[in-house]
C-alpha cells in the first residue's frame, strides 16, 4: 500500500490534468495543462504590455487601458476615412479633419472644409474683378451683373436702335455722343422698321383670315341684338347688313350674303330681303365661269327641333343661276350691286308670329350645293 501511494503521489507531482495554484497568486487553481494559456492571457495578475504604447499592466489593467489608449489609432470620428491616434483626436477634427466645419469669410455660412473651396467659386459674395477690366472693383459676384449692365463704362454696348438696324457698338461711355450725332439715322431707320412691322401685321391678320375663314360651301350666320337692328333699319334707308364672306370649298367661290331687315325693292317696310354676290376670290382663274351652283337661303325657327317629329322648323327660299346673268359672271373688283336674292323673302308678320326670333337672335343659313342644278 506505502508502494502505491507513493507512486500516486509522483504521478500527480506531474499529471498535467492536476489542478495547482497560479504562481502569480491571483487565487486561481488552474490544471497543469492550461497554466500556460491561464498566465499569458486570463491571470488578472499577469503582465502585459500595451501594443500601441508599449506601457506595461496586469491583466486588469490592461482591460481598462483597452479602448482607451491615446497612442491607439482609430477612425476619425467625423467619417473622413482618416485613422488618427486616440490622443491627437481632438487636434485633428480641430485643424485637419477634411469634414470640420468652417466659415466662409465672404458670406458667413458654413461647410465642410473639403467643400469651402467648391463654394469660394460660386459664392455670391465672394469678390471677383470686372471682366471688362474697368477700373472699379472688385465686386461681389451677385453685384457684378448690375455693374456690367448699369456702370461699367468699358462694356462694350451696342446701340438702342439696334433692332432698326444700327450697328453701332462701342464703350458705354460713347453711346450718349453716338445717340446725339445720329438722330436722323435713327429716324429713318425706324420708319423703315415701322413699315416693314406693318407688312408682318398685314401677313398676320391675313393668315388669321384664312383660319377663320368657311370653306364649307354652308354659311350659318348668326345675327344678334335683332330688335336694335330692325328699329335702325326702319329709320335709316338702305340699311343693310352684310354677312362673313365664305367659300364653296377651299379652292372655291368666294360668297357673301346680305339682308336687308326692313326689305328692299317690292320687300321694303313689309319683309326682310336677303340676297348672294359673288366676290373676287383667289381662285378665281381656275374657276368655270358663270357661277351656276343652287343657293338655299334657310331662316330657322328656333325651339322647334323635334317637335311633332317634323325636325327645324323655318322658311326656305331656293334658286339656279340664270348663266346670262351678269351677278354671277367672274367679278374684277368688289361689286356695288346687291347680288340677286329675295326681297320678299319673309314678311315682318310671319316673323313675328312664329319663333324666328329668341334671345333677341336670327339664324339664316346660306347653302351653296353643285350637285343642284333645280332649285328645290
Amino acid at each position: 500500500m506505502a508502494t502505491r501511494s507513493k507512486i500516486l503521489e509522483a504521478h500527480l507531482n506531474t499529471c498535467k490534468h492536476d489542478a495547482i495554484q497560479c504562481p502569480n497568486k491571483c487565487g486561481s487553481q488552474i490544471p497543469r495543462v492550461m497554466m500556460t494559456d491561464h498566465l499569458a492571457f486570463t491571470c488578472i495578475l499577469r503582465r502585459a504590455i500595451c501594443e500601441f504604447c508599449n506601457v506595461e499592466f496586469t491583466g486588469i489593467g490592461l482591460e481598462e487601458h483597452a479602448g482607451t489608449c491615446s497612442s491607439e489609432p482609430i477612425y476619425c470620428e467625423s467619417k473622413c476615412g482618416t485613422r488618427v491616434l486616440r490622443g491627437r483626436m481632438s487636434i485633428h477634427r480641430a485643424k485637419d479633419c477634411a469634414k470640420r466645419l468652417r466659415r466662409c469669410p465672404h458670406c458667413g455660412r458654413e461647410f465642410c472644409a473639403d467643400t469651402l473651396a467648391a463654394h469660394g467659386a460660386t459664392c455670391p459674395r465672394s469678390p471677383v474683378p470686372c471682366p471688362q477690366r474697368c477700373d472699379a472693383g472688385p465686386f461681389a459676384r451677385a453685384d457684378l451683373d448690375a455693374h456690367l449692365r448699369d456702370e461699367c463704362k468699358a462694356l462694350t454696348v451696342p446701340c438702342t436702335f439696334k433692332e432698326a438696324g444700327c450697328r453701332f457698338k462701342g464703350p458705354r461711355h460713347l453711346l450718349e455722343a453716338h445717340l446725339e450725332a445720329n438722330t436722323s439715322a435713327h429716324l429713318s431707320l425706324m420708319v423703315a422698321l415701322s413699315g416693314r412691322q406693318g407688312q408682318q401685321i398685314n401677313m398676320l391678320k391675313s393668315a388669321m383670315a384664312k383660319l377663320s375663314t368657311n370653306y364649307t360651301g354652308t354659311l350659318l350666320w348668326k345675327i344678334t341684338d335683332w330688335s336694335v337692328k330692325m328699329q335702325e333699319a326702319k329709320t335709316k334707308d338702305g340699311l343693310e347688313l352684310v354677312s362673313p364672306p365664305f367659300y364653296t370649298s377651299q379652292y372655291g367661290y368666294k360668297l357673301q350674303a346680305s339682308m336687308f331687315l326692313n326689305g328692299n325693292g317690292p320687300g321694303e317696310g313689309t319683309h326682310v330681303s336677303v340676297y348672294i354676290k359673288v366676290l373676287p376670290g383667289e381662285y378665281d382663274a381656275l374657276l368655270k365661269w358663270p357661277f351656276s351652283h343652287s343657293v338655299t337661303f334657310t331662316l330657322f325657327e328656333q325651339g322647334t327641333l323635334g317637335s311633332g317629329g317634323g325636325g327645324q322648323g323655318g322658311v326656305a327660299e331656293s334658286f339656279v343661276p340664270d348663266p346670262t346673268w351678269e351677278n354671277f359672271q367672274r367679278p374684277s373688283t368688289e361689286p356695288d350691286a346687291l347680288g340677286f336674292g329675295f326681297p320678299r323673302f319673309v314678311s315682318h308678320e310671319l316673323l313675328n308670329r312664329r319663333p324666328f326670333v329668341r334671345d333677341d337672335t336670327v339664324f339664316l343659313r346660306v347653302k351653296v350645293d353643285p350637285s343642284k342644278i333645280v332649285a328645290v
